[in-house]
């Protein structure tokens, strides 16, 4: 029988009083080599477990029952053979953050802080519309995937087996603002074209005058 293992968990959160789509947890489930096919990810509003064997021979599983509650049916998923990515719509539209992922402030060794997608509460706004989030669609899972809206009505949730995690102190790490910057040097080129263009035909026309 296979060893079961408990999958490295690490997660991100944005949040919003008004806007739903901006209000949502990032959760990683590092789970490789794990068939799309063979996985088994139950979704609830409190809780989110996946169990599933991979091809070198072990087995993952893991529960995790939230802080808060989530909305699953507005909820995103994306399979690959690295890991399981989830865009977990939270309920309640509130501008503060949770304080942790999970239900229990107890420590768990195999949940992490995903440090490549934090924001701080204060600054998440400078995200802007380039945060992963919006651009969830764009990811393609080698099980020949690609973003797949679960239907999580026929899915059943499993006992909740526990397990939570703190959440450390964070910097901020905002996205940039290089869009706008680079938007707007794109309008300055534009605008310079016409000149150039004039400056084409006197050319042209001085040539003539000389011949």
């Amino acid at each position: 029988m296979p060893d079961t293992l408990t999958p490295e968990v690490t997660w991100a959160q944005r949040s919003s009083s008004t806007e739903p789509e901006r209000n949502y947890l990032y959760v990683n489930l590092k789970t490789p080599d794990v068939a799309k096919s063979e996985a088994n990810l139950n979704l609830t509003s409190n809780n989110v477990s996946f169990s599933g064997p991979s091809k070198k021979g072990v087995s993952y599983s893991v529960s995790l029952d939230l802080y808060g509650e989530i909305d699953p049916e507005n909820s995103k998923v994306n399979h690959s053979d690295r890991e399981v990515e989830l865009v977990l719509r939270k309920k309640e539209l509130k501008e503060e953050y949770w304080p942790r992922l999970l239900k229990t402030d107890k420590k768990m060794h195999f949940l992490k802080t995903d440090f490549d997608k934090w924001v701080d509460e204060d600054e998440q706004d400078e995200a802007g519309d380039d945060d992963y989030a919006n651009n969830f669609g764009g990811l393609g899972g080698e099980e020949g995937g690609g973003l797949g809206n679960i239907d999580f009505s026929k899915l059943g949730g499993m006992p909740g087996m526990g397990g939570g995690g703190g959440m450390p102190d964070l910097s901020a790490l905002a996205g940039g603002a290089g869009g706008a910057e680079g938007a707007e040097g794109e309008g300055e080129e534009d605008d310079d074209l016409p000149e150039l263009e004039e400056a084409d035909e006197q050319k042209s026309s001085k040539i003539q005058e000389v011949s």
